[in-house]
């Protein structure tokens, strides 16, 4: 029998961290746009690197003030609302920023990482921002098969692990 992959705080960011983070974020928003849409991208979509390196113009859905997110390594294709302001930015940006190559974000996963890492309120892995959304849209609804859904995550196994978590965290502050 595999062993299941188990979370633990070094691998998504806590209240406080998150708080800075989207402090930061504020902060820079007007002057760093795009690596700034990447990182709050990252933390409301719960999309991959590699997924939002791939998002193109098109992926846009203005009416719903959606993101197309395409899956990867075995994942669904998903459509993630966005926060009107969040949404705003974004199609502003990709007013005037797209490419011959219509990515939004025509970078390597390398110069993402360098992002990331001036920017991060603490030295964890980008990969935390996806467990960190899943977790938020766990506690605020305790709904694992939204979850499974945000993440297009094709195997509802794969996605009980906040479930798992956040259950164990609750109970142990109801009894300790």
């Amino acid at each position: 029998m595999a062993t299941r992959y188990a979370l633990n705080k070094t691998k998504y960011l806590l209240k406080p961290e998150v708080d800075r983070l989207e402090a930061l974020l504020k902060t820079y928003q007007d002057r760093e746009p795009r690596n700034i849409l990447l990182l709050a991208l990252a933390l409301k979509t719960g999309a991959r690197a590699s997924e939002l390196l791939q998002l193109r113009t098109i992926d846009l859905n203005e009416y719903d003030q959606t993101v197309f997110v395409r899956g990867i390594k075995g994942s669904n294709d998903r459509e993630i609302p966005l926060a009107p302001d969040l949404f705003g930015r974004l199609k502003r940006y990709s007013a005037t920023s797209a490419s011959v190559s219509e990515l939004l974000f025509p970078i390597g996963y390398h110069r993402l990482h360098q992002i990331w890492e001036m920017y991060r309120p603490v030295p964890k892995k980008f990969h935390a921002l996806r467990h960190t959304f899943a977790i938020q849209v766990y506690q605020k609804t305790k709904d694992i098969r939204l979850v499974q859904t945000a993440l297009g995550h094709r195997n509802i196994m794969n996605t009980m692990i906040y479930a798992d978590y956040v259950y164990t965290q609750e109970e142990m502050k109801k009894i300790l």
